[in-house]
């Protein structure tokens, strides 16, 4: 055997003028772990665009939810109050009936008094009036009392029909009683009416539209 011979070789790879034989790694190692990294390379880009999409997609919608619901948070404003209102013992009502049933008027006069209104006239209706009213009446007073005293005095008969006369004078106003005419509304209901008209409380306003 030849000194140049590697052992192990025997004489197969016998080593004969200027030709060697050629020593080469297994090479399957390094694709396998070539393969390996660059498939891990992958799932990550891949794994970092999808969620780059998913932020393109859903971020902006997130963001203008979150700023929907703060803007449609329900905001309480102050109802607007009406101008002077007067208290009932500032109002003078005159009672007057327009139905054929006698002493309905001292009767609704009597139950106005005792709910704190001042009571004028008490009587039968005009002619311009009388038995041509088919509600349950007409508050009747001057162009001053549209936004004062006929609000007040409607908590109590809230079917009744609200009018004014600009050329009336004076500030008492007229409780014209019709055939539909059953009775003031009830004292408690009547109360409550009347509170919320003298105390608005703020009301909470949202919009649907933007909701």
């Amino acid at each position: 055997m030849s000194m140049l011979t590697p052992p192990g070789m025997g004489g197969k790879y016998r080593i004969t003028g200027d030709t060697y034989p050629r020593m080469r790694r297994p090479r399957r190692r390094g694709r396998l772990l070539l393969m390996t990294v660059a498939g891990v390379t992958l799932l990550g880009v891949l794994g970092w665009g999808t969620l780059q999409l998913i932020d393109v997609f859903t971020g902006g919608d997130q963001a203008s939810a979150a700023g929907t619901r703060a803007d449609c948070a329900t905001r309480a404003t102050p109802s607007p109050r009406p101008v002077a209102l007067p208290k009932p013992d500032r109002i003078t009502v005159n009672v007057l009936n327009a139905t054929p049933r006698s002493g309905l008027a001292k009767q609704t006069a009597d139950e106005l008094r005792k709910r704190g209104f001042r009571i004028g006239e008490v009587g039968n209706a005009t002619k311009e009036y009388d038995k041509k009213i088919a509600g349950a009446g007409v508050l009747l007073g001057p162009a001053s009392s549209l936004n004062s005293a006929l609000p007040v005095l409607s908590t109590q008969l809230p079917a009744a029909e609200r009018r004014t006369d600009a050329a009336r004078k004076g500030d008492a106003v007229d409780l014209i009683l019709g055939s539909g005419f059953k009775s003031l509304a009830a004292q408690p209901d009547a109360a409550r009416a009347l509170a919320a008209l003298m105390n608005p409380q703020p009301t909470p306003t949202a919009s649907k539209k933007d909701c």
